[in-house]
């Protein structure tokens, strides 16, 4: 196959995988983006220049996450490979638990659907699988491309696959960060090989339970956020943000650790008309005010809406 364009640019949503019970299957796209824009070089240099979270931190060569599910993408459908220069303007948060390792592999593999002559052969389906291949699981990378709230899961032969959720308008997500970082594999590391036949039965209830709740009764989000398998787990490697749980729940708040943490993800519940500034007041608006007492000690409060096109990739002239 050959390449049918030499510049693309991709916007990728950040995302927020479990949410509480929907271990490595459910996930919300957030409306905080990473842009990408990509040029097929002649030679075969690769450049990365990268403004924004990452700066300085991240690959700026052939090991970059962007460029390697690029190559990846190409590699799948038969394209030449090629130099690249990338342009990455990044502001969701690296290793907070927000998406940003999937938001890098799906914006790689859909610079490579807007750079081949037939992009059809990177469709959806196709890129949810690769991108599996490359994360390990497909909760964060599945509302990353559909948008929205997601529930992927996979079948026989590797198969991925994944369903939008309905999401009622009231839910109102509210991301709280720390200044500290926390890797998957880390998070991921401290999980038991087995857990009890009662904490799973009560984790499948929850989860069928957190569908509801989103697309039809957010007033039954707090309950429907409940988890034993794997945030209690956690605690020895995120105590700041397991505290940070505990004391908002005690409000009645539905609060969860963001995928691997150590972000915490409060699916609010919008009430009364936006103010000024477009926002709505939410019910967990005096919770995190009596929580923090004004002292935020390197944590952001930081609202945002749920993105409901998840990532859009166009070539450029």
């Amino acid at each position: 196959m050959r390449l049918g364009a030499d510049r693309a640019r991709v916007r990728v949503p950040a995302t927020s995988a479990n949410l509480g019970p929907g271990f490595d299957a459910l996930g919300l796209a957030l409306a905080l983006h990473d842009e990408v824009e990509v040029r097929a070089l002649g030679a075969a240099d690769v450049v990365v220049d990268v403004v924004g979270e990452g700066a300085q931190e991240v690959p700026s060569g052939d090991d970059h996450l962007v460029v390697r599910a690029l190559r990846h993408a190409l590699d799948h459908v038969g394209a030449p490979q090629t130099g690249l220069h990338l342009t990455c303007r990044n502001r969701i948060p690296h290793g907070r638990g927000l998406g940003s390792s999937a938001g890098a592999v799906v914006a790689g593999l859909l610079a490579a659907r807007a750079l081949v002559a037939e992009p059809e052969s990177l469709d959806d389906d196709v890129v949810l699988r690769l991108a599996t291949e490359l994360e390990g699981h497909p909760d964060n990378a599945a509302p990353a491309l559909l948008g929205g709230a997601t529930v992927a899961w996979s079948e026989g032969d590797d198969a991925v696959r994944a369903a939008r959720l309905a999401v009622h308008p009231d839910v109102a997500p509210v991301a709280v960060v720390p200044s500290s970082r926390l890797s998957t594999s880390h998070a991921r590391g401290v999980l038991p090989a087995q857990v009890p036949h009662g904490d799973s039965a009560f984790q499948a209830g929850r989860a069928a339970l957190l569908v509801e709740a989103l697309g039809r009764r957010p007033d039954l989000l707090q309950p429907a956020t409940e988890d034993r398998l794997h945030q209690g787990y956690r605690r020895p490697v995120m105590a700041e943000s397991l505290a940070l749980v505990d004391a908002l729940r005690a409000r009645d708040v539905a609060a969860v650790v963001s995928g691997a943490g150590p972000t915490v993800l409060v699916l609010a519940r919008a009430a009364g008309e936006p103010g000024a500034d477009g926002g709505r007041p939410t019910d967990a608006d005096a919770a995190l005010q009596q929580v923090f007492g004004g002292v935020m000690g390197g944590w952001r409060i930081v609202p945002l809406a749920i993105d409901t096109d998840g990532a859009q990739a166009r070539r450029l002239p």
